[in-house]
């Protein structure tokens, strides 16, 4: 039942959107980290989304909540894991169990600033997708992994140079 509502959401925002492409694009809403203590941050949106993130004791932290890191190939993880659901649901497809395992390989001497040829970011990232007791065919699997991939905002956007501005805003200034 799921499959269908979700084909069928996809069909009706495809339909729109190829009739009205002005309104296609839009600002994403926006994430607020404020500071809650040490390197602990509260961050927030404005729909009531809330999560916590911390760094681990190596570097300063308490490890009181999963590193910034981890919620980035979190994201990447359930962004394909979602796209192959939706992708599937528009082709019919039946895939069964879905799951999406994103990890990736750092250098601690970038985010430290100990090396200016070590970048901050990951060097490397995999993902890593496992489909289990379906009925597709393993060529329409792999298709449609692929596709999911290849649409995904959150891999999109860690693969492709996203132009990217800093603004630096200081209350009380003299």
């Amino acid at each position: 039942m799921d499959s269908l509502r979700i084909q069928s959401a996809i069909s009706e925002a495809t339909e729109y959107l190829t009739a009205h492409p002005d309104e296609a694009r839009y600002t994403d809403s926006p994430a607020v980290a404020v500071v809650e203590g040490g390197l602990r941050c509260r961050v927030r949106g404005p729909s009531g989304e809330d999560l916590a993130t911390d760094m681990p004791s190596s570097v300063g932290g308490a490890g009181t909540a999963p590193s910034p890191g981890w919620f980035l190939r979190a994201a990447e993880a359930s962004c394909v894991a979602t796209l192959i659901v939706m992708r599937s649901a528009v082709l019919g497809a039946e895939v069964g169990r879905v799951e999406v395992t994103v990890d990736s390989e750092s250098d601690d001497r970038g985010i430290l600033g100990l090396d200016a040829s070590v970048p901050a970011g990951p060097l490397t990232g995999r993902v890593v997708i496992h489909f289990g007791g379906g009925g597709a065919r393993e060529t329409l699997l792999r298709e449609i992994a692929t596709w999911a991939v290849d649409h995904c905002p959150v891999t999109d956007a860690v693969r492709r140079p996203v132009p990217f501005a800093v603004s630096v805003e200081i209350e009380g200034g003299p």
